[in-house]
This record gives structure tokens, C-alpha cells and sequence, in this order.
């Protein structure tokens, strides 16, 4: 069985902003590009890894929200993450909190208004 979720978009605003708070604080590079008339920013993806991949994206159906669906980044330590995303001016929405053996998760608000979360299995 593969992981059910195969690719994500993040609601944004505002393109520009939103590329650079998630590069500086999830330290990937984007890859920018229109698709079917939506401006998109791709994650990196590595194929035939598991796990999902995403993207940013921009148009009239996307609407940033802290009601919907939340997904999680996989981070290698919460701590630098959260400080680089305060520094960034997100609001930490749930600190970070151990789950046992699954590791560690907190919750920001992104720079559009999002909830991301974040999980690290080791503090």
C-alpha cells in the first residue's frame, strides 16, 4: 500500500510573500509556475520516497484559512523552525508538544493566514 495523499496546495494571497516565508522557514526552494491559469509554487518532490508533495497556489478557489484541512511538514527539529517562523512574523497557534513515540508537533499561522503544522520525531 502507498501513502493516500499524493500532492497538496497551500491557499496564498499573496505569491511573493508566501515563497519566501515558507523557503526561510522550511528551507526548501520553490519551483514557480502557471498551471490552468493558477499561479503555482511547487515543493521539491522526491519521487519514489514516501510521502506527499505540494504546492502553493494562488487564484479565486483558493482561500487561506485556519478552519480547514492542516497539513504537516516534516522537520528534522521543531525548535529552529518555530524560530525562524517568529521571526517571519507567524503566530505559533500550538506549541510544540511531544506525542511519544511519534515525535514532536506544533502549529503556526503562515504568512496567508493558514495553519501549517509541523512534526520532527526526535527533539
Amino acid at each position: 500500500m502507498q501513502n493516500p495523499v499524493y500532492h497538496f496546495e497551500i491557499p496564498v494571497t499573496d505569491m511573493d510573500r508566501a515563497i519566501q516565508f515558507y523557503e526561510d522557514v522550511l528551507g526548501h526552494k520553490l519551483t514557480r509556475q502557471e498551471i490552468d491559469g493558477y499561479d503555482m509554487a511547487f515543493f521539491p518532490r522526491a519521487d519514489g520516497k514516501p510521502g506527499a508533495s505540494g504546492a502553493l497556489a494562488k487564484g479565486d478557489v483558493y482561500v487561506p484559512s485556519k478552519t480547514g484541512a492542516i497539513i504537516y511538514f516534516d522537520v528534522p527539529d521543531i525548535d529552529p523552525v518555530l524560530e525562524k517562523a517568529k521571526a517571519k512574523g507567524a503566530k505559533i497557534l500550538y506549541p510544540k508538544k511531544s506525542i511519544g513515540e511519534a515525535g514532536f508537533v506544533a502549529e503556526i499561522e503562515d504568512s496567508e493566514g493558514n495553519r501549517i503544522a509541523l512534526n520532527a520525531l526526535e527533539d
